[in-house]
């Protein structure tokens, strides 16, 4: 009886349900385009928002770095200081890496969001979840755990490429933010490190769904400098960069759980 009356329930939501995702959807199944754009502008405002935040206490973060310094030595694994000083040395690489760093986690990640709202529609959904539930826990990292970057916690060891490299783009003698805008961003955003997991998910849908060879090589290698060039130009420590990896891992792990959840919930509610 019971199956009976859910049955005819489901009957007769059925077109509410259908006229509700025939708003937002289009009649191949991809999401508003619309409805998308406001998503992401809504993100991209809680993750820059954030930033913009007053500092958390510099005691406090000078603390933290200290103990992501302590473990890396007690590790074994510092490379920070020998890639920023080798990549300071020379002419050219630092303008390179400063605007690697500064400019293509902001053109790249929407690139790939477009491409695969485009050309991988099925696909779309799960990857802009996936994007958009790293992006959160990232600033909950900010929030909650405030860490120095290495430019700022050690001047004498570490320089600061980016700042140097200011006159080459649009940001200030501040390091990363924006001309005008120094003193109002929050300089200890630094674990995790979202620059990583944003262009590991960049990086894993392009070698995933890009058909070209050359695509998913770009695909491949961008994550890998990515992690380079976060480490050599002294804003981030290597477990900055494992934390990024972790999230991202972490999040494409519960959205595709979730996803196959649903999928297995779907064939119950239809009949």
């Amino acid at each position: 009886m019971s199956t009976l009356v859910r049955s005819e329930t489901a009957r007769a939501d059925a077109p509410l349900v259908a006229a509700a995702g025939g708003r937002l959807s289009t009649t191949d199944g991809r999401p508003r385009w619309w409805y998308e754009l406001l998503l992401v502008a809504v993100l991209y405002l809680i993750y820059d928002g954030s930033r913009l935040l007053p500092d958390a206490s510099r005691h406090t973060a000078d603390r933290n770095a200290g103990h992501i310094l302590s473990l890396e030595r007690w590790l074994h694994l510092t490379p920070e200081p020998w890639l920023n000083s080798g990549l300071h040395g020379l002419t050219v690489l630092p303008v390179v890496a400063a605007l690697f760093y500064e400019s293509l986690h902001y053109l790249v990640t929407p690139v790939v969001l477009i491409w695969m709202y485009r050309k991988r529609p099925s696909r779309y959904r799960r990857a802009r979840t996936w994007l958009a539930l790293m992006t959160m826990i990232g600033l909950l990292g900010f929030l909650f755990f405030p860490v120095t970057p290495p430019r700022l916690f050690d001047p004498s060891r570490f320089y600061d490429i980016v700042a140097e490299q200011h006159q080459w783009g649009w940001w200030s003698a501040h390091g990363e933010a924006p001309r005008g805008l120094g003193s109002m961003v929050n300089e200890f955003a630094a674990m995790p490190s979202l620059h990583v997991g944003w262009a590991l998910w960049c990086g894993w849908l392009v070698m995933r769904y890009a058909r070209h060879s050359v695509l998913r090589v770009l695909g491949a290698l961008y994550p890998a400098l990515t992690i380079l060039v976060v480490m050599a130009t002294g804003n981030h420590y290597l477990l900055d960069a494992v934390a990024g990896v972790l999230v991202a891992t972490l999040s494409h792990a519960a959205v595709t759980l979730a996803a196959r959840r649903r999928a297995r919930r779907r064939p119950l509610t239809s009949t």
